[in-house]
């Protein structure tokens, strides 16, 4: 796995082989303080590890002094064309700053936020989408193509570097799943810099989910990136418990509960599907573990087929078993089934 440089947002660290972070976006007005820092106080309680927040004028700038001064997580200001909304939220105490240098005006306003960055010691994420690449770019290659995506997002990182700044993350994202990865593989091979995964436009709760651990966890598993986003039209905490279930799919989660379940059969004779679904909403609120819990159907060959968990269940009729790593350790009635693998889960010792 390719080494990248590393970054501090704020106590958190991205890339150099810190552990992969997850982020999410506010929805609210950033203007109004107390329901912006409910929703982040939501998400970092779901697991979010930095937060952004737009900033599109000079009041929602005001309003990140509180918001940073309250928040339990890093806050990151999402900029757009406006070097001045920078500058503010710099002062204002965020953690991180979201632009794209090329669209703030001369190179006498980037050096002003690359000053302004480099005395709070702030970095600076490069955010690059398909619907952002500069005419001169999109005129070379007839479109944004993950090629075109890439030059766009070196040409930002250029305009930095020229102000003697190095504190840098990247973020290249396309609504296309594909585009979308070979733009992230392309940047991974060009830069040393840490990547921001994501797929922008990504959609609905289902839609979006599937196409983010296709284009974000297939990235992952390959050992690029560093920091994800899965972008969801829905309450952003959905984004964090995606974000997290796709950090497990692909092994990457440092820890969380690890659920999996077999797809029942004839001989399933418990509610599987209702005991995995309990199972799995209740995992997500234990944290500071890193368990592999199986829910299996069939008491005959669950234990068997899931020994490789750590803790699992097994239905049978009228009674349920406990395994532990493929060997039986305890009979539970089946009303009792959850609850006991619950509390085993609470008080595992590795």
């Amino acid at each position: 796995m390719k080494q990248t440089k590393q970054i501090k947002v704020r106590d958190v660290l991205i890339g150099g082989g810190a552990p992969v972070s997850v982020q999410s976006m506010t929805n609210t007005d950033t203007r109004d303080v107390k329901a912006t820092l409910a929703q982040i106080t939501a998400l970092a309680g779901a697991g979010c590890d930095i937060v952004r927040c737009a900033v599109p004028d000079a009041q929602a700038a005001e309003a990140l002094k509180e918001i940073c001064a309250k928040s339990p997580i890093p806050v990151v200001a999402d900029i757009h064309f406006d070097y001045r909304l920078a500058l503010a939220s710099i002062e204002a105490g965020v953690d991180k700053i979201r632009l794209n240098p090329g669209n703030i005006g001369g190179a006498d306003r980037v050096h002003a936020v690359v000053q302004a960055a480099k005395a709070r010691k702030i970095p600076i994420r490069i955010g690059v989408n398909s619907g952002s690449v500069e005419k001169h770019i999109l005129e070379k290659y007839g479109s944004p193509t993950p090629e075109a995506m890439v030059e766009s997002a070196l040409y930002h990182v250029r305009l930095l570097n020229d102000c003697g700044f190095d504190d840098i993350c990247i973020s290249i994202k396309s609504s296309s799943v594909p585009d979308t990865m070979q733009a992230y593989l392309l940047a991974h091979e060009k830069t040393r810099y840490p990547l921001h995964l994501g797929v922008t436009e990504a959609g609905t709760e289902y839609m979006g989910t599937i196409k983010s651990a296709a284009g974000i966890g297939g990235l992952l598993a390959l050992g690029v990136g560093d920091t994800i986003r899965v972008s969801l039209t829905d309450d952003p905490v959905k984004e964090v418990y995606a974000a997290k279930a796709i950090l497990k799919a692909v092994g990457r989660a440092e820890d969380g509960i690890n659920v999996v379940s077999c797809p029942t059969c004839g001989r399933t004779r418990i509610d599987l599907i209702g005991i995995a679904k309990e199972v799995e909403q209740r995992c997500m609120q234990i944290h500071g573990k890193k368990l592999k819990v199986a829910v299996m159907g069939c008491a005959v060959n669950g234990p068997g087929e899931a020994r490789e968990a750590d803790l699992g269940i097994a239905g049978g009729d009228g009674v349920g078993l406990i395994f532990h790593r493929g060997e039986v350790i305890k009979k539970v009635p089946q009303d009792k089934l959850v609850d006991e693998l619950m509390y085993m889960i609470e008080h595992f010792q590795t």
